[in-house]
C-alpha cells in the first residue's frame, strides 16, 4: 500500500502532466492542456493584446515559463534575487512566427527539465518542493484559463 507521501507525489505529477500536456480526466477536457491549446494558436493571434489593458498570449507564456524558471531556482534551494514581475508584462507583446515557436519552445523546455527533477526526487518531504510544485500547478492552471478565455475573445 502506498503511504501518503507516495500517493501526494502520484497524484501532483499527473495533475501536472494534464496541465501542460495530456489529458488525464482530473480536471480538463480532452485536447484542451497548455501545450495542446498554444499549438493551434498562431504567432498574429498571440500578438493581440486582449482588451485595452490586457497582456498578449506571447506575454503570457513568457511569463509562465519566467514563473517556472523562479520557482525551480527556489525548489533547489538556489539564489533567486531581486524579480521584475512587471518586466515581461511591459516588454513582450507582438511576436514573429520564430519568436512564438522559441517562447513555446522555452516553456516546453523548462517545464520538461521540472518534471524530470520532481520525477527523479527520491523523497517528497522538502517544503519548498512541495510548496513550489504546487504553486506551479495553480499558476499554470490559472494562466492556461487566462489564455483559454482570451482565444474566445480573439476569435
Amino acid at each position: 500500500m502506498e503511504n501518503g507521501q507516495e500517493v501526494f507525489r502520484r497524484e501532483l505529477l499527473e495533475a501536472l502532466q494534464e496541465t501542460f500536456e495530456s489529458h488525464h480526466g482530473i480536471y480538463l477536457d480532452k485536447g484542451t492542456s497548455l501545450f495542446e491549446t498554444l499549438d493551434g494558436i498562431s504567432s498574429v493571434e498571440a500578438s493581440q493584446p486582449v482588451g485595452g489593458q490586457c497582456a498578449s498570449l506571447a506575454a503570457q507564456v513568457a511569463h509562465v515559463t519566467f514563473y517556472l524558471e523562479i520557482l525551480e531556482r527556489h525548489m533547489l534551494r538556489q539564489e533567486v534575487g531581486a524579480v521584475d514581475w512587471g518586466e515581461i508584462w511591459r516588454t513582450v507583446q507582438e511576436v514573429s512566427a520564430e519568436e512564438w515557436t522559441e517562447l513555446r519552445q522555452q516553456l516546453v523546455q523548462t517545464y520538461r527539465r521540472i518534471d524530470a527533477t520532481l520525477h527523479g526526487l527520491p523523497t517528497w518531504d522538502d517544503e519548498n518542493l512541495i510548496a513550489g510544485s504546487l504553486a506551479i500547478l495553480v499558476h499554470t492552471a490559472y494562466h492556461l484559463g487566462e489564455i483559454r478565455q482570451a482565444l474566445c475573445t480573439l476569435r
